[in-house]
């Protein structure tokens, strides 16, 4: 069980605002560019400006929440490049700095906390799903969010409950932005129930004097934990009951859902940039989002991880898995085991078409496991392999910046100084 963080070392707050601050300059930079729609925006945000007049049910194969909130900021900003995608940017700097804290409660760790923030921030996939309108960015985010209230009730017991309201919260809002993340909001409400079977054996549902939060029975983790992101997902749906066509009733959810769930399991036409698992972990298959003359320039936005974090971050699981079993180490495990679900979901889905993007989520797990094993060289000693590692990874991310961002290229061929890979093209 978690305890208060020792009391000579010093919460990171400050470093974690001023890495947040630097990634969401970067972000913001320019975030307009390009001036059109591109890869899938196409789907999402004339989805969201039909939700925004409420006529009638569109792209109905994910939940509403994702454009929801990008018709909302098409509702306040007008139509155009900047808004669609202000509200992912501001959802991807808010996963950063919830994945600093979360990494902060789990760890109790200085430089665990700094390092998985620079991990993030250059690890291409968080910049790059920032800076497009798309759904993932808000399941990300809220997924992280829930993850660090979840880990701050464990590690300050006195502020559980408030925490666990909003890990509730934070959960419906990532299931109503898109259904992968359901794997990973299981986690925390399994571990409670294991960790009570072990510690109150036949008073396990009851008891409140044992872990993981004393104080919290797990009939009322149950309740914020399980009811309250239901409530909270199904009254993501609310706009549908108002549409002028074919509004949805309370009698029509469970055909909605019916629907949805066919569409997500429908095989379409295949795609030149699908890919699976074993090409995702090691950083075969890229997205080219965008490769076109735009906005009076060659610009290009590839969609992969950085290539020194992606695999030196796969050793880093492994020996997570390790350090939790053998010893005890809670930062390490809760990493290797949030990698291992996330990632088995897709290894065992049903979805016929899969993407590189689909490992988003897995990935911010993997750079964090890579995190708390570099911590472990920093306290043996080993302090210049544990920053060299850091700077390399910011390194790898400065060099494919242009690539990532959509900034100005030299031509029509600038990409090939990139293509490190010939399955990247």
């Amino acid at each position: 069980m978690m305890t208060r963080p020792q009391a000579n070392v010093r919460d990171p707050l400050g470093w974690c605002a001023i890495i947040t601050l630097a990634f969401a300059t970067l972000v913001f930079w320019r975030l307009g560019t390009p001036s059109r729609i591109y890869f899938d925006e196409v789907h999402y945000v004339p989805a969201a400006r039909i939700l925004a007049t409420f006529d009638h049910i569109t792209n109905r194969e994910h939940p509403l929440l994702g454009k929801e909130l990008i018709a909302l900021s098409i509702a306040l900003f007008g139509d155009h490049p900047w808004s669609w995608r202000v509200m992912p940017a501001i959802a991807g700097v808010a996963t950063l700095f919830a994945f600093m804290r979360g990494m902060w409660f789990a760890s109790a760790s200085r430089f665990t906390t700094i390092a998985s923030g620079i991990l993030l921030a250059t690890g291409f996939i968080l910049f790059i799903q920032s800076r497009i309108a798309m759904l993932d960015i808000f399941m990300v985010a809220f997924a992280i969010l829930a993850l660090w209230m979840v880990a701050g009730a464990v590690r300050v017991p006195g502020q559980a409950r408030w925490r666990l309201i909003l890990a509730g919260i934070f959960m419906g809002l990532a299931l109503g932005s898109k259904w992968n993340a359901a794997p990973v909001l299981m986690v925390p409400g399994l571990a409670f129930l294991a960790i009570r079977l072990k510690e109150a054996g036949p008073r396990f549902l009851t008891a409140t004097n044992v872990g993981p939060i004393r104080g919290i029975s797990l009939i009322e983790a149950g309740l914020w934990l399980g009811a309250l992101p239901v409530l909270v997902y199904l009254a993501t749906f609310w706009p549908v009951f108002f549409y002028a066509k074919n509004p949805l009733t309370i009698g029509g959810y469970w055909e909605y859902h019916q629907k949805m769930w066919e569409l997500q399991q429908q095989t379409i036409k295949p795609h030149p940039y699908m890919s699976r698992w074993y090409h995702w972990v090691i950083d075969w298959r890229a997205i080219w989002y965008l490769y076109d003359k735009v906005d009076g320039a060659q610009r290009g936005v590839v969609m992969l991880g950085n290539p020194f974090s992606m695999i030196a971050g796969l050793f880093a699981v492994a020996w997570c898995a390790y350090a939790g079993v053998v010893r005890k180490n809670i930062a390490a495990l809760s990493m290797a085991v949030l990698y291992g679900v996330t990632l088995g979901m897709w290894i065992i889905a049903p979805k016929p078409i899969q993407f590189y993007y689909h490992y988003f989520l897995p990935s911010c797990f993997l750079l964090g496991a890579l995190a708390v094993a570099l911590d472990d060289l920093w306290k043996a000693g080993w302090k210049k392999t544990a920053l060299a590692g850091l700077s390399l990874a910011v390194a790898v991310f400065v060099v494919f910046y242009p690539i990532i961002s959509s900034a100005r290229l030299s031509g029509p061929y600038s990409y090939e100084y990139w293509m490190w890979l010939k399955s990247w093209r």
